[in-house]
C-alpha cells in the first residue's frame, strides 16, 4: 500500500511538473497560435492527468484520499480551462481564464467582502436558520397532534410550488430593500424539505423499540428525545444540507429583483450589464465556494451527531 501511494504521489507530481512546462509553451500565454506539437502535447498531457486521478481514486484506507481525488479533479479543470480558453483565444466576456478570475477576486476583495457580508452572514444564514427551524418545529406538532396533517401538511406542500421569481417581487414590496426581503425568501424555500425530512426520520425508528418505550410508559417528549430524534438525525441533516445550497440560491436570485448597493445577487446583475464578466465570475467563485464549505461543515457535523448510524459510517 505504502509503495502504491508513493508511485501515486510521484506520478502525480510528474504529471504537474509537465503541466507547468506546458504552461511555458507561447501558445499557452496568448503570444503564438498554437501549432500541432502544441496539441499534441496536450492531449497526452490529459491523458497522464486523468490517469493520475484514477491512481488517486484508487487508493484505500484513509479518507483523505477522496478529498485529494477531488482536489485533484479541480486542479486539472481549472488548469485544462486555463490553458484552452488562452490557446482558443476565447474573448474574455464569454468565457475569462482563471488566472484573470483570480485577479479580479484580488483586486475587487473589499466589494466581494462586503456583497458576501450582505448576501451570506445575513440573508442565508439568517433565513437558512429560521426555514429549517419552522420546519422542525412544524413537523413536530405534526407529529405529536395527527389532525393537524390533513390542516397543515397542504398548506406546507403549497409553499413549495410557488415560484421564486414570483414571490421574491412581492418580499421586496413587503420587507423592503435590504436583507430581510431575502432572508423572507430564503424561509419560504427551507421550510418545506426540513418539514417532510423531519416527519420521515420520526417515523424511521423501529418497531420494536417504540413498543419497548410504551413499555416503560415512556412519555412523548422522552420517547422523542431518547428514540425518535436520534433515529431522525440522518433525516435532518439531509434536509439541513439541502437547504444549504436552496438558500443561497434563492437569495442570491432574490436579489436580482431589488437590492441595497451590496450583495452578490446585486453584483452579479449590475456587472454582468456592464459586462464585467471577470467580477461576475468573481461573485460566482465566492458563491460557489460558500456553499461547498456550507456543505462540507454540516457533512463533519452529520459524523459526529449520527456516528451511529449505518449511512454514516459507510460515507
Amino acid at each position: 500500500m505504502k509503495r502504491t501511494a508513493r508511485f501515486t504521489a510521484w506520478f502525480a507530481l510528474a504529471c504537474l511538473a509537465g503541466a507547468l512546462a506546458l504552461l511555458q509553451l507561447p501558445a499557452a500565454t496568448g503570444a503564438a497560435p498554437p501549432t500541432p506539437l502544441f496539441w499534441l502535447a496536450t492531449g497526452v498531457l490529459a491523458l497522464l492527468a486523468l490517469q493520475s486521478i484514477r491512481l488517486v481514486a484508487a487508493l484505500d484506507g484513509a479518507r483523505i484520499y477522496g478529498t485529494l481525488t477531488a482536489a485533484l479533479f479541480g486542479l486539472w479543470v481549472l488548469y485544462f480551462w486555463q490553458l484552452l480558453v488562452v490557446a482558443f483565444d476565447v474573448p474574455k466576456v464569454l468565457l475569462p481564464p482563471p488566472s484573470l478570475i483570480l485577479q479580479s477576486i484580488a483586486s475587487h476583495w473589499p466589494t466581494l467582502w462586503g456583497d458576501f457580508v450582505q448576501t451570506v452572514l445575513k440573508a442565508v444564514l439568517i433565513g437558512w436558520a429560521l426555514g429549517s427551524g419552522l420546519g422542525f418545529a412544524v413537523a413536530v406538532a405534526i407529529d405529536r397532534l395527527p389532525f393537524l396533517q390533513r390542516g397543515l401538511l397542504p398548506i406546507a406542500s403549497l409553499t413549495s410550488t410557488i415560484p421564486l421569481v414570483a414571490v421574491a417581487p412581492i418580499a421586496v414590496m413587503w420587507f423592503g430593500f435590504e436583507w430581510q426581503s431575502k432572508a423572507a425568501v430564503v424561509v419560504l424555500m427551507t421550510f418545506f424539505p426540513m418539514l417532510v425530512s423531519t416527519l420521515a426520520g420520526l417515523k424511521a425508528a423501529g418497531k420494536l423499540e417504540r413498543e419497548l418505550m410504551y413499555s416503560y410508559a415512556a412519555s412523548y417528549g422522552r420517547t422523542l428525545l431518547a428514540l425518535r430524534l436520534p433515529a431522525a438525525l440522518p433525516f435532518m441533516f439531509g434536509a439541513l444540507k439541502v437547504n444549504a445550497t436552496l438558500a443561497l440560491i434563492g437569495a442570491i436570485v432574490a436579489e436580482f429583483f431589488g437590492s441595497p448597493t451590496s450583495g452578490l445577487g446585486f453584483r452579479i446583475s449590475t456587472e454582468a450589464a456592464r459586462m464585467n464578466m471577470p467580477l461576475v465570475w468573481s461573485a460566482i467563485v465566492v458563491a460557489a465556494v460558500t456553499g461547498s464549505l456550507a456543505y462540507a461543515l454540516l457533512v463533519q457535523l452529520e459524523r459526529r451527531a449520527a456516528f451511529w448510524h449505518p449511512s454514516v459510517r459507510e460515507g
